[in-house]
């Protein structure tokens, strides 16, 4: 698979995205698959650490999000590249993919996989999250009992328990909603939160259809706060032009540096020529 194919099939995934270009390093790296560079738009893959143009696709469409992030949020980018908002982008696009027929998932393709899945969700994932519902049942107890002596909950839960109070009220909620345990104990404590009914059964619906819980943070319960706006021209131009003048002050910063640490070498070396003069000269 050449660049022009990977960047065909990246396409296929969403055609209209600011242009960018596909790079194959013909390099091994043992740190990292793939990078994605937001000032060129470049997309480089070391595809010399691939066996399969399946694992080497996968990684080229973990680079597409960071560029359809980068050039498609009109906030700024935050430090952390991956966030909520591309992880929600990465998975989607990884979904898609697999509906096209661009990637293939083999957790779903290969029996081994399918089988200890499927062991995996019902001996361990199912029965450790109802166990963790009853544990939310077996708090409220002990909460009513402290009501019932005066005593601190909170108190409770710190010095007796050990447990961090967000995590005790999460479980709390888990049982008192009743969230199913199919969608495992993470994914139970953020729908547990939700204090709005309808809402909180969007999201619980989401996870039931395979959703991932950054697609369920972005799509679902918080669509506005991690929603992909395309930026009008002037505000990309202005960004732009603050970026290339901070990039150019830190230069002259630099050359600045460097020409006094010369002009100290050229002292330096001024001074020694005319002590080994001196020297001679004796």
């Amino acid at each position: 698979m050449n660049q022009q194919e990977i960047k065909n099939k990246l396409l296929q995934l969403k055609s209209d995205v600011a242009d960018f270009t596909v790079i194959l390093s013909g390099k091994k790296s043992g740190k990292v698959d793939g990078l994605y560079k937001p000032d060129s738009c470049e997309i480089i893959i070391h595809n010399k650490n691939f066996e399969s143009e399946n694992r080497l696709i996968y990684t080229a469409i973990h680079e597409f999000a960071h560029h359809v992030q980068f050039t498609e949020s009109s906030g700024t980018i935050s430090s952390k590249s991956h966030t909520t908002l591309f992880w929600n982008l990465f998975h989607s696009l990884l979904f898609d993919a697999e509906k096209k027929g661009i990637y293939n998932s083999l957790f779903k393709t290969d029996s081994r996989f399918v089988e200890l899945t499927k062991k995996i969700r019902n001996d361990y994932l199912g029965q450790n999250a109802e166990l963790m519902k009853n544990f939310g049942n077996m708090l409220l107890e002990a909460m009513s009992l402290c009501m019932e002596t005066q005593a601190s909950f909170e108190d409770y839960l710190d010095r007796e328990l050990g447990i961090k109070r967000q995590e005790a009220k999460a479980l709390i909620k888990a049982f008192q909603h009743n969230v199913t345990s199919e969608i495992g104990i993470d994914n139970m404590k953020l729908v547990a939160r939700i204090d709005d009914d309808d809402l909180r059964r969007r999201a619980l619906a989401g996870f039931q259809k395979g959703m991932t819980e950054p697609m369920v943070k972005a799509e679902v319960i918080n669509p506005d706060k991690y929603k992909l706006q395309k930026q009008d021209e002037l505000e990309v131009l202005m960004k732009e032009r603050t970026r290339l003048e901070k990039s150019i002050a830190h230069l002259i910063e630099r050359l600045e540096n460097i020409d006094q640490r010369l002009s100290e070498c050229g002292a330096d070396l001024s001074n020694k020529l005319a002590s080994d003069q001196d020297e001679g000269d004796v």
